[in-house]
This record gives C-alpha cells, sequence and structure tokens, in this order.
C-alpha cells in the first residue's frame, strides 16, 4: 500500500465527490491546457507583471525619484548654487528656488506615464536579474582588462 495521498486525490479526483481537475492539468473552463493556446504563457507573463508591496512603494519611487532629479537637472543646479552661496540663510534666500525644483519634481511623482515608464525600466531590470544573477549596477560596471 503505497504512503500519502494518491495522484489522483493529489489532484483534486476525490471518491466520494466526483472529478474536480487539478488546477495544474485544467483550467477553470476545464479544458485541457494543451487545447487553449498558450495559457500558460499568459499566466507567466501575468506572474512577471507582478509586483509585491515592497516594488510598488519602495523601489519603483527610487528609479522615479533617480530619474526626475535626472530630467530637473536645471532646477536641482540652480537650487544647489543658491544653498551654496547663502550659507545659513538659505531657508529665506532660496525660497524661489527650492519651490521651482519642487514642482517640477512633483510634475514628474503625479504623472502616471512616467510611473509607467519607471516601472516597466525596472521589471526589466528585474527580468535581466533573474536570468543572469548580477545586479544592475555591477552589470553596469566596467570589467577589469586582462593585462
Amino acid at each position: 500500500m503505497a504512503h500519502g495521498p494518491s495522484h489522483s486525490t493529489a489532484c483534486g479526483i476525490l471518491p466520494d465527490r466526483g472529478t474536480n481537475p487539478c488546477p495544474l492539468h485544467r483550467q477553470a473552463d476545464s479544458q485541457p491546457l494543451r487545447h487553449q493556446g498558450s495559457p500558460v504563457l499568459h499566466v507567466l507573463e501575468s506572474y512577471e507583471q507582478h509586483l509585491r508591496h515592497v516594488e510598488k512603494d519602495v523601489l519603483i519611487p527610487k528609479i522615479m525619484r533617480e530619474k526626475a532629479r535626472e530630467r530637473c537637472s536645471e532646477q536641482v543646479q540652480d537650487f544647489t548654487k543658491c544653498c551654496k552661496d547663502s550659507g545659513i540663510l538659505m531657508v529665506v534666500k532660496c525660497r524661489k528656488e527650492n519651490s521651482a525644483l519642487k514642482e517640477c519634481l512633483t510634475a514628474y511623482y503625479n504623472d502616471p506615464a512616467f510611473y509607467e515608464e519607471c516601472k516597466m525600466e525596472y521589471l526589466k531590470e528585474r527580468e535581466e536579474f533573474r536570468k543572469t544573477g548580477i545586479p544592475t549596477k555591477k552589470r553596469l560596471q566596467k570589467l577589469p582588462t586582462s593585462m
């Protein structure tokens, strides 16, 4: 006698309840996977697009901040110069530059298209990491040349 559940029990075929197709072999409409085109690819694609909490709330916003700073570089430079020139009085003297910088950054942070752009960049980086096991930072560093 075999120990543990049989294959038919593991796949949901219960003697007292009839057949209950195993989700690994069939989909909700009870058609075998091989008869539905490529639902496995669809499941994999949706899995690849799924974002964890930390990705949505930490990693993608980090990319957004970095890209927004690059795109608002003129305002960043103006604010930085003002702060260096003003010293301790920067809070009072640099309000105009600070407001311009905040306005530029906020415009990017609130733009859904910009979020999607950064999300797609993150997904591309994540996919590359899953393929290679090498983080983006290390991939982008120059490899040392041999002597």
